[in-house]
């Protein structure tokens, strides 16, 4: 998998990319919710500027993470389209306003084979 320049062995942003990694098909995790998985307290913005640095290509399902508030928080109005595509074929339903309803389909970070609640 090609991930960003800042992967090193046990960095934070290797950290992020392996649980970000585990969100399954159907589910979604916040950007805040994420860091604390990684370890990394007050780390929302981290993991924006980690998945931000990801190489064209990569294979690592950044399309599951979204905001506090369950909505798609990307600066490219492209990149908006292509996370919005990717989250409805893998069944995930926007609500009108552009977000997702994290009550039913937020990962609880648990194993990546179950419907985690």
């Amino acid at each position: 998998m090609t991930l960003g320049p800042e992967a090193e062995k046990g960095s934070p942003y290797e950290r992020i990319y392996s649980v970000v990694a585990r969100i399954p098909p159907g589910r979604v995790a916040t950007y805040g919710q994420v860091a604390r998985l990684a370890g990394i307290s007050n780390g929302a913005r981290q993991v924006g500027y980690a998945l931000a640095a990801l190489c064209p290509g990569n294979r690592l399902p950044w399309h599951r993470v979204v905001n506090a508030r369950g909505a798609i928080s990307m600066r490219n109005s492209g990149a908006v389209v292509e996370q919005r595509f990717r989250l409805e074929k893998e069944g995930i339903r926007l609500r009108p306003g552009g977000n997702v309803d994290l009550q039913s389909c937020r990962w609880d970070g648990g194993d990546r084979k179950g419907r985690d609640r």
